[in-house]
Protein backbone atom coordinates (compact mmCIF):
# COMPACT_ATOMS: atom_id res chain seq x y z
CA UNK A 1 0.00 0.00 0.00
CA UNK A 2 2.75 2.44 1.01
CA UNK A 3 5.13 1.66 -2.26
CA UNK A 4 1.58 2.07 -3.77
CA UNK A 5 0.92 5.76 -2.29
CA UNK A 6 4.50 6.19 -3.41
CA UNK A 7 4.07 5.78 -6.96
CA UNK A 8 1.14 8.41 -7.15
CA UNK A 9 2.87 10.64 -5.13
CA UNK A 10 5.69 10.34 -7.71
CA UNK A 11 3.46 10.43 -10.81
CA UNK A 12 1.06 13.64 -9.20
CA UNK A 13 5.12 15.22 -8.67
CA UNK A 14 6.17 14.52 -11.98
CA UNK A 15 3.27 15.17 -13.25
CA UNK A 16 3.21 19.15 -11.61
CA UNK A 17 6.73 19.18 -12.31
CA UNK A 18 5.91 18.89 -16.46
CA UNK A 19 2.90 21.20 -16.21
CA UNK A 20 5.24 23.68 -14.61
CA UNK A 21 7.84 23.39 -17.11
CA UNK A 22 5.62 22.95 -20.24
CA UNK A 23 3.74 26.38 -18.51
CA UNK A 24 7.23 28.05 -18.55
CA UNK A 25 8.24 26.81 -22.08
CA UNK A 26 4.55 28.24 -23.62
CA UNK A 27 5.52 31.91 -21.76
CA UNK A 28 9.29 31.55 -22.97
CA UNK A 29 7.74 31.08 -26.65
CA UNK A 30 4.87 33.60 -26.61
CA UNK A 31 6.00 36.84 -25.16
CA UNK A 32 5.13 40.58 -26.26
CA UNK A 33 6.10 43.97 -26.21
CA UNK A 34 3.81 46.70 -27.24
CA UNK A 35 3.58 46.33 -31.38
CA UNK A 36 3.35 42.18 -31.08
CA UNK A 37 0.72 39.81 -31.21
CA UNK A 38 -0.23 36.75 -32.06
CA UNK A 39 -1.53 38.46 -35.02
CA UNK A 40 0.43 40.99 -36.29
CA UNK A 41 3.94 43.10 -35.71
CA UNK A 42 3.73 46.72 -35.58
CA UNK A 43 7.04 48.92 -37.08
CA UNK A 44 7.72 51.92 -37.63
CA UNK A 45 10.36 54.04 -40.00
CA UNK A 46 10.22 57.86 -41.18
CA UNK A 47 11.27 58.38 -44.42
CA UNK A 48 11.75 61.98 -46.79
CA UNK A 49 8.62 61.28 -48.93
CA UNK A 50 8.83 65.64 -49.33
CA UNK A 51 11.87 67.85 -49.48
CA UNK A 52 15.15 68.31 -50.62
CA UNK A 53 16.12 64.43 -51.10
CA UNK A 54 13.03 62.62 -51.98
CA UNK A 55 14.83 60.21 -54.12
CA UNK A 56 16.24 58.32 -51.05
CA UNK A 57 12.37 57.72 -50.10
CA UNK A 58 12.74 54.38 -52.70
CA UNK A 59 14.51 52.82 -49.88
CA UNK A 60 11.23 52.99 -47.55
CA UNK A 61 8.69 52.31 -50.82
CA UNK A 62 10.89 49.29 -51.67
CA UNK A 63 10.95 48.10 -47.77
CA UNK A 64 7.10 48.36 -48.05
CA UNK A 65 6.35 46.64 -50.89
CA UNK A 66 9.01 43.73 -49.37
CA UNK A 67 6.81 43.53 -46.42
CA UNK A 68 3.53 43.03 -48.79
CA UNK A 69 5.65 40.15 -50.36
CA UNK A 70 5.59 38.92 -46.84
CA UNK A 71 2.65 39.15 -45.96
CA UNK A 72 1.07 37.63 -48.92
CA UNK A 73 2.91 34.42 -47.98
CA UNK A 74 1.62 34.14 -44.75
CA UNK A 75 3.77 37.11 -42.63
CA UNK A 76 6.61 35.87 -40.37
CA UNK A 77 5.92 32.99 -37.96
CA UNK A 78 1.99 33.53 -38.93
CA UNK A 79 2.20 37.25 -38.07
CA UNK A 80 1.67 39.98 -40.61
CA UNK A 81 4.03 43.34 -40.38
CA UNK A 82 1.66 46.54 -39.79
CA UNK A 83 4.51 49.02 -41.57
CA UNK A 84 4.06 52.33 -40.87
CA UNK A 85 6.48 54.72 -42.67
CA UNK A 86 5.69 58.31 -42.51
CA UNK A 87 7.20 61.59 -44.14
CA UNK A 88 9.57 63.47 -41.91
CA UNK A 89 10.42 66.13 -44.92
CA UNK A 90 14.42 64.99 -44.37
CA UNK A 91 13.62 67.34 -41.39
CA UNK A 92 15.09 66.62 -37.79
CA UNK A 93 12.76 68.38 -35.91
CA UNK A 94 9.93 66.65 -37.74
CA UNK A 95 11.43 63.07 -37.29
CA UNK A 96 11.73 63.69 -33.75
CA UNK A 97 7.80 64.59 -33.66
CA UNK A 98 6.71 61.42 -36.13
CA UNK A 99 9.10 58.94 -34.04
CA UNK A 100 7.50 59.70 -30.94
CA UNK A 101 4.01 59.69 -32.95
CA UNK A 102 4.88 55.95 -33.33
CA UNK A 103 6.13 54.76 -30.41
CA UNK A 104 3.58 56.67 -27.91
CA UNK A 105 0.35 56.50 -30.14
CA UNK A 106 1.20 53.77 -32.85
CA UNK A 107 2.84 51.87 -30.09
CA UNK A 108 5.54 50.26 -32.59
CA UNK A 109 7.54 47.33 -31.74
CA UNK A 110 10.33 48.93 -32.91
CA UNK A 111 11.73 51.45 -35.45
CA UNK A 112 12.82 50.11 -38.69
CA UNK A 113 15.17 51.79 -41.28
CA UNK A 114 14.67 55.39 -40.98
CA UNK A 115 16.30 57.49 -43.31
CA UNK A 116 19.14 60.09 -42.34
CA UNK A 117 22.46 60.50 -40.53
CA UNK A 118 21.10 63.66 -38.68
CA UNK A 119 17.34 62.71 -38.11
CA UNK A 120 18.71 59.58 -36.39
CA UNK A 121 21.12 60.87 -34.55
CA UNK A 122 18.36 63.45 -32.82
CA UNK A 123 15.92 60.30 -31.50
CA UNK A 124 18.59 58.30 -30.81
CA UNK A 125 18.59 59.08 -27.16
CA UNK A 126 15.24 59.17 -27.19
CA UNK A 127 14.84 55.78 -28.56
CA UNK A 128 17.78 54.35 -26.07
CA UNK A 129 16.15 55.98 -23.07
CA UNK A 130 13.00 54.46 -24.24
CA UNK A 131 14.42 50.74 -25.24
CA UNK A 132 12.87 50.57 -28.31
CA UNK A 133 14.84 48.91 -31.03
CA UNK A 134 16.20 51.52 -33.34
CA UNK A 135 17.15 48.84 -36.01
CA UNK A 136 18.82 48.54 -39.58
CA UNK A 137 18.47 52.54 -40.15
CA UNK A 138 19.28 54.19 -43.22
CA UNK A 139 22.04 55.96 -41.88
CA UNK A 140 25.95 56.10 -42.66
CA UNK A 141 28.21 57.84 -39.77
CA UNK A 142 31.01 56.51 -37.25
CA UNK A 143 28.28 56.90 -34.25
CA UNK A 144 25.80 53.24 -34.82
CA UNK A 145 28.13 50.97 -33.43
CA UNK A 146 28.54 52.20 -29.81
CA UNK A 147 26.61 49.29 -28.01
CA UNK A 148 28.36 50.53 -24.45
CA UNK A 149 26.01 53.93 -25.18
CA UNK A 150 23.78 53.02 -27.33
CA UNK A 151 22.40 49.40 -27.38
CA UNK A 152 19.23 49.76 -28.92
CA UNK A 153 20.91 51.69 -32.21
CA UNK A 154 22.52 49.84 -35.13
CA UNK A 155 22.56 51.07 -38.33
CA UNK A 156 22.78 48.59 -42.11
CA UNK A 157 24.99 50.56 -44.30
CA UNK A 158 28.60 50.08 -44.34
CA UNK A 159 30.18 52.84 -42.04
CA UNK A 160 32.66 55.49 -43.58
CA UNK A 161 35.33 53.71 -42.02
CA UNK A 162 35.01 50.78 -44.35
CA UNK A 163 34.35 52.61 -47.18
CA UNK A 164 37.62 54.57 -46.77
CA UNK A 165 39.97 51.97 -45.81
CA UNK A 166 38.92 50.34 -49.59
CA UNK A 167 39.32 53.39 -51.21
CA UNK A 168 42.56 54.71 -49.00
CA UNK A 169 44.26 51.25 -49.79
CA UNK A 170 43.73 51.82 -53.63
CA UNK A 171 44.67 55.53 -53.66
CA UNK A 172 48.01 54.86 -51.60
CA UNK A 173 48.91 52.13 -53.32
CA UNK A 174 47.89 53.80 -57.30
CA UNK A 175 48.10 57.86 -56.14
CA UNK A 176 50.69 57.67 -53.41
CA UNK A 177 50.96 61.58 -54.20
CA UNK A 178 47.52 62.36 -54.80
CA UNK A 179 46.21 66.19 -53.88
CA UNK A 180 42.84 65.29 -52.95
CA UNK A 181 40.06 67.90 -52.94
CA UNK A 182 36.62 66.92 -50.40
CA UNK A 183 33.34 67.83 -50.99
CA UNK A 184 30.73 66.81 -48.15
CA UNK A 185 27.23 67.54 -46.64
CA UNK A 186 27.44 69.89 -43.52
CA UNK A 187 26.08 67.32 -41.03
CA UNK A 188 27.20 64.47 -39.04
CA UNK A 189 26.77 61.87 -42.53
CA UNK A 190 29.15 64.61 -44.57
CA UNK A 191 31.41 64.78 -41.35
CA UNK A 192 32.02 61.56 -40.68
CA UNK A 193 33.21 60.70 -44.46
CA UNK A 194 35.92 63.36 -43.58
CA UNK A 195 37.02 62.15 -40.56
CA UNK A 196 36.86 58.26 -41.83
CA UNK A 197 38.94 59.50 -44.86
CA UNK A 198 41.44 60.98 -42.37
CA UNK A 199 42.01 58.02 -40.19
CA UNK A 200 42.18 56.06 -43.33
CA UNK A 201 44.72 57.96 -44.44
CA UNK A 202 46.99 58.38 -41.16
CA UNK A 203 49.97 60.94 -41.36
CA UNK A 204 49.56 61.41 -44.99
CA UNK A 205 46.18 62.91 -44.58
CA UNK A 206 48.20 66.46 -43.74
CA UNK A 207 49.72 66.34 -46.88
CA UNK A 208 47.39 64.72 -48.98
CA UNK A 209 44.15 66.85 -48.52
CA UNK A 210 44.79 70.17 -49.77
CA UNK A 211 40.82 71.73 -50.22
CA UNK A 212 37.93 70.78 -47.83
CA UNK A 213 34.17 72.20 -49.00
CA UNK A 214 31.19 71.73 -47.61
CA UNK A 215 27.43 72.43 -48.82
CA UNK A 216 23.93 72.56 -47.19
CA UNK A 217 21.56 70.50 -48.35
CA UNK A 218 19.21 73.82 -48.68
CA UNK A 219 21.34 74.50 -51.47
CA UNK A 220 20.57 75.13 -55.28
CA UNK A 221 23.45 73.76 -56.23
CA UNK A 222 27.52 72.94 -55.73
CA UNK A 223 29.07 74.76 -58.94
CA UNK A 224 31.11 77.39 -56.24
CA UNK A 225 32.49 74.77 -54.40
CA UNK A 226 33.33 72.66 -57.13
CA UNK A 227 34.88 75.88 -59.28
CA UNK A 228 37.22 76.65 -56.00
CA UNK A 229 38.20 72.74 -55.13
CA UNK A 230 39.51 72.88 -59.02
CA UNK A 231 41.26 75.78 -58.47
CA UNK A 232 43.74 73.93 -55.85
CA UNK A 233 45.13 71.94 -57.93
CA UNK A 234 43.75 68.85 -56.63
CA UNK A 235 43.97 65.67 -59.24
CA UNK A 236 41.76 63.67 -56.61
CA UNK A 237 37.95 64.38 -55.70
CA UNK A 238 36.35 62.71 -53.02
CA UNK A 239 32.50 63.51 -53.07
CA UNK A 240 30.94 62.36 -49.86
CA UNK A 241 27.17 63.61 -50.90
CA UNK A 242 23.71 62.63 -50.90
CA UNK A 243 22.09 61.82 -54.30
CA UNK A 244 20.98 64.95 -55.62
CA UNK A 245 24.26 66.68 -54.78
CA UNK A 246 26.17 63.61 -56.33
CA UNK A 247 24.61 63.69 -59.74
CA UNK A 248 25.28 67.77 -59.14
CA UNK A 249 28.57 67.66 -58.01
CA UNK A 250 29.71 64.96 -61.16
CA UNK A 251 28.20 67.01 -63.72
CA UNK A 252 30.03 70.20 -62.83
CA UNK A 253 33.25 68.38 -62.64
CA UNK A 254 32.74 67.22 -66.17
CA UNK A 255 31.02 70.72 -67.23
CA UNK A 256 34.07 72.65 -66.09
CA UNK A 257 36.83 70.79 -67.71
CA UNK A 258 38.25 69.00 -64.31
CA UNK A 259 39.61 65.68 -64.85
CA UNK A 260 40.75 64.44 -61.17
CA UNK A 261 40.09 61.07 -60.20
CA UNK A 262 36.23 60.65 -58.42
CA UNK A 263 35.40 58.94 -55.43
CA UNK A 264 31.81 59.05 -54.73
CA UNK A 265 30.49 57.87 -51.39
CA UNK A 266 28.08 54.83 -51.46
CA UNK A 267 24.32 56.77 -51.19
CA UNK A 268 25.51 58.63 -54.53
CA UNK A 269 25.89 55.47 -56.39
CA UNK A 270 23.13 54.56 -58.17
CA UNK A 271 22.77 54.55 -62.05
CA UNK A 272 18.71 56.13 -61.96
CA UNK A 273 18.82 58.40 -59.56
CA UNK A 274 22.45 59.84 -59.47
CA UNK A 275 24.41 58.77 -62.87
CA UNK A 276 21.95 59.13 -65.40
CA UNK A 277 20.65 62.82 -63.86
CA UNK A 278 24.22 63.29 -64.44
CA UNK A 279 25.19 62.14 -67.65
CA UNK A 280 26.02 58.72 -67.75
CA UNK A 281 29.05 59.89 -70.17
CA UNK A 282 29.89 61.97 -67.87
CA UNK A 283 30.19 59.66 -64.90
CA UNK A 284 32.94 57.58 -66.63
CA UNK A 285 35.60 56.36 -64.84
CA UNK A 286 33.82 57.36 -60.90
CA UNK A 287 35.20 54.54 -58.04
CA UNK A 288 32.60 53.57 -55.43
CA UNK A 289 33.28 51.26 -52.50
CA UNK A 290 30.01 48.68 -52.88
CA UNK A 291 28.70 45.50 -51.11
CA UNK A 292 25.44 45.06 -53.30
CA UNK A 293 24.96 43.47 -56.90
CA UNK A 294 24.35 46.05 -59.60
CA UNK A 295 21.32 45.25 -61.64
CA UNK A 296 22.80 46.82 -64.94
CA UNK A 297 25.82 44.63 -65.05
CA UNK A 298 25.29 41.85 -67.30
CA UNK A 299 27.36 39.38 -65.30
CA UNK A 300 24.45 39.16 -63.37
CA UNK A 301 21.83 38.36 -66.01
CA UNK A 302 21.59 34.83 -64.72
CA UNK A 303 22.34 35.10 -61.48
CA UNK A 304 18.58 33.62 -59.58
CA UNK A 305 18.73 36.33 -56.57
CA UNK A 306 18.61 39.03 -59.65
CA UNK A 307 15.89 37.20 -61.14
CA UNK A 308 14.13 36.55 -58.17
CA UNK A 309 14.71 40.45 -57.54
CA UNK A 310 13.41 41.82 -60.88
CA UNK A 311 10.29 39.45 -60.58
CA UNK A 312 9.73 40.83 -57.07
CA UNK A 313 9.87 44.36 -58.36
CA UNK A 314 7.89 44.09 -61.26
CA UNK A 315 5.32 42.44 -59.08
CA UNK A 316 5.42 44.36 -55.49
CA UNK A 317 7.25 47.44 -56.46
CA UNK A 318 6.16 48.15 -60.58
CA UNK A 319 6.48 52.35 -60.28
CA UNK A 320 10.40 51.98 -58.87
CA UNK A 321 13.45 51.66 -61.39
CA UNK A 322 14.84 48.51 -61.47
CA UNK A 323 18.03 49.84 -61.61
CA UNK A 324 17.56 51.77 -58.99
CA UNK A 325 20.25 50.77 -56.06
CA UNK A 326 17.91 52.48 -53.69
CA UNK A 327 15.54 49.56 -54.60
CA UNK A 328 18.07 47.37 -53.51
CA UNK A 329 19.03 48.91 -50.36
CA UNK A 330 15.60 48.30 -49.30
CA UNK A 331 15.29 44.93 -50.27
CA UNK A 332 18.27 44.30 -48.71
CA UNK A 333 17.13 45.79 -45.49
CA UNK A 334 13.41 44.33 -45.22
CA UNK A 335 14.84 41.27 -45.94
CA UNK A 336 17.48 41.52 -42.99
CA UNK A 337 14.47 42.42 -41.05
CA UNK A 338 12.15 39.81 -41.60
CA UNK A 339 14.83 37.31 -40.85
CA UNK A 340 15.37 38.85 -37.36
CA UNK A 341 11.95 38.68 -36.75
CA UNK A 342 11.84 34.96 -37.81
CA UNK A 343 14.57 34.50 -35.33
CA UNK A 344 12.27 35.78 -32.51
CA UNK A 345 10.18 32.82 -32.93
CA UNK A 346 7.15 33.78 -30.19
CA UNK A 347 9.30 35.79 -28.38
CA UNK A 348 8.36 39.27 -29.68
CA UNK A 349 9.90 41.64 -26.61
CA UNK A 350 12.31 43.93 -27.64
CA UNK A 351 14.36 42.74 -25.77
CA UNK A 352 14.45 39.56 -27.58
CA UNK A 353 14.60 41.44 -31.01
CA UNK A 354 17.74 43.27 -30.33
CA UNK A 355 19.31 39.79 -29.34
CA UNK A 356 18.76 38.12 -31.53
CA UNK A 357 19.84 41.85 -34.29
CA UNK A 358 23.08 41.54 -32.25
CA UNK A 359 23.61 37.60 -32.89
CA UNK A 360 23.78 36.86 -36.20
CA UNK A 361 26.54 35.07 -37.57
CA UNK A 362 27.28 35.09 -41.42
CA UNK A 363 24.17 35.43 -43.05
CA UNK A 364 23.64 35.00 -46.14
CA UNK A 365 21.03 38.44 -47.44
CA UNK A 366 19.81 38.03 -51.41
CA UNK A 367 21.48 40.93 -53.45
CA UNK A 368 24.55 41.21 -51.44
CA UNK A 369 28.09 40.90 -53.48
CA UNK A 370 29.81 37.33 -53.49
CA UNK A 371 31.82 37.07 -50.61
CA UNK A 372 29.96 39.53 -48.64
CA UNK A 373 27.56 38.05 -45.39
CA UNK A 374 26.02 39.42 -42.08
CA UNK A 375 27.61 39.19 -38.72
CA UNK A 376 26.96 41.10 -35.26
CA UNK A 377 27.73 40.56 -32.42
CA UNK A 378 26.78 42.08 -29.10
CA UNK A 379 30.41 44.07 -28.73
CA UNK A 380 29.70 44.41 -32.52
CA UNK A 381 27.00 46.07 -34.42
CA UNK A 382 28.01 46.60 -38.19
CA UNK A 383 26.12 44.33 -40.08
CA UNK A 384 28.13 45.11 -43.45
CA UNK A 385 31.74 44.95 -42.89
CA UNK A 386 33.30 44.11 -46.39
CA UNK A 387 33.22 46.05 -49.43
CA UNK A 388 34.52 46.28 -53.38
CA UNK A 389 35.86 48.61 -54.83
CA UNK A 390 34.26 49.52 -58.35
CA UNK A 391 34.76 51.52 -61.06
CA UNK A 392 31.62 53.09 -63.54
CA UNK A 393 32.63 52.18 -67.39
CA UNK A 394 29.49 54.46 -68.92
CA UNK A 395 26.76 51.51 -68.86
CA UNK A 396 27.75 49.56 -65.07
CA UNK A 397 29.83 49.20 -62.14
CA UNK A 398 32.74 47.12 -62.77
CA UNK A 399 34.83 45.32 -60.29
CA UNK A 400 38.31 46.71 -59.77
CA UNK A 401 41.11 45.01 -59.06
CA UNK A 402 43.56 46.64 -56.31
Amino acid sequence: MNSMRSRRSCALGAACVLSVFLGATASAQTRYDPGASATEIKIGQTMPYSGPVTAAAAIGKAEAAYFNMINDRGGVNGRKIKFLSLDDSYNPSRTVEQTRKLVEQEQVLLIFGSLGTANNSVIQRYLNAKQVPHLLIAAIGLRWNDPKNFPWSMSLAASPLVEMEAFSRYLVRRHPDAKIAVLYQNDDFGKDYVKATKEMLGDKASTMIVAEASYEVTDPSVDSQIVALKASGADTFLAFTTPKFGAFSIRKTHDIGWRPLRFVAFPSTSVATVLTPAGLDKSIGLLAAQYTKDPMDPAWKDDAEMRDYVSWMKRYNPDGDVADSLNITGYISAALMVEILRRCGGDLTRANVMRQATSLRDVKIPMLLPGISVTTSPSDYRPIKQTQLRRFDGQRWARVEE
